[in-house]
């Protein structure tokens, strides 16, 4: 089987023009978003699908980012050459790609999550139902976020109770949250129920089993990806003196919870 993006003709390997677009532009992508994760999601969206027809999961992503045959080398016990073939990806992307796949997942993602600062945008609301901005400012290389009351901006401090929070803080106690819903047996089986109408053949150990597989992955997610379950997830956090009160989305929950059964099902196959 030639690697995705080529075909074998008097058995040499040929590119085939419109799947190495999809090379290309995988590559290119990952550069952007520096998520595997994201990465399969956005595949998937595309419906790019291995030459044997399966899912492109984020193993098998990261299999494609790795493979010297796109930069035209054949590899023999562990050693690359240069090959017949032509190259896909040219050297200097390849560098890049390398470079990122060389940070830790975990240390990619504290990286990414400076660039991403607004993980609560739109959802929080202050005592007097007045949304939060997410201002956040650099001081000495330092990056500095806050949630800040539409009211203070308007009238200053001191217009609202709740005027102005960490936003890192904030973020934290939502997402213990978030975490803690997902071992719940009553969401669990909300979620199923929910899932269910959709998918009469999900069962509730399926649901179960879903949602508790992202509560230790939470951390190796991207803060893109983060963002993206939190905001499938909450409908609004309102925000008082005497704590927090988060509504959540059961169809998002449901919506989630099929999502994490394909990647795992795509996974097993």
């Amino acid at each position: 089987m030639p690697p995705y993006g080529y075909r074998v003709e008097n058995r040499k390997l040929l590119v085939d023009e419109e799947r190495a677009e999809h090379v290309r532009w995988i590559f290119a992508r990952f550069l952007e978003i520096g998520s595997g994760t994201e990465l399969a999601r956005e595949v998937e969206i595309r419906g790019i699908l291995t030459p044997k027809g399966n899912r492109s999961d984020k193993k098998y992503l990261y299999r494609m980012l790795n493979n010297r045959a796109y930069i035209g080398e054949a590899v023999h016990k562990g050693d690359s050459y240069p090959g017949e073939h032509k190259a896909i990806i040219d050297r200097e992307t390849w560098d890049r790609v390398h470079a990122i796949l060389k940070e830790s997942p975990r240390k990619r993602a504290a990286r990414t999550r400076a660039e991403t600062p607004a993980l609560l945008k739109g959802l929080l609301h202050g005592p007097d139902g007045a949304a939060f901005s997410p201002p956040h400012t650099r001081k000495g290389g330092r990056l500095y976020r806050y949630n800040v009351s539409q009211t203070v901006l308007k009238h200053g401090a001191g217009a609202c109770p709740v005027g102005r929070v960490p936003a890192c803080k904030i973020e934290a106690a939502i997402i213990d949250q978030l975490r803690a819903v997902f071992r719940q047996p009553e969401i669990v089986a909300g979620t199923w129920k929910a899932a269910r109408a959709q998918d009469g053949e999900i069962d509730e150990a399926d649901a179960r089993a879903a949602l508790q597989q992202l509560d230790p992955l939470w951390e190796e997610l991207f803060p893109a990806e983060q963002a993206r379950i939190v905001a499938l997830l909450v409908e609004r956090i309102d925000i008082g003196t005497e704590g927090l009160n988060i509504q959540l989305r059961v169809d998002g929950l449901s919506g989630l919870a099929r999502e994490m059964l394909a990647c795992k099902l795509g996974a097993a196959a």
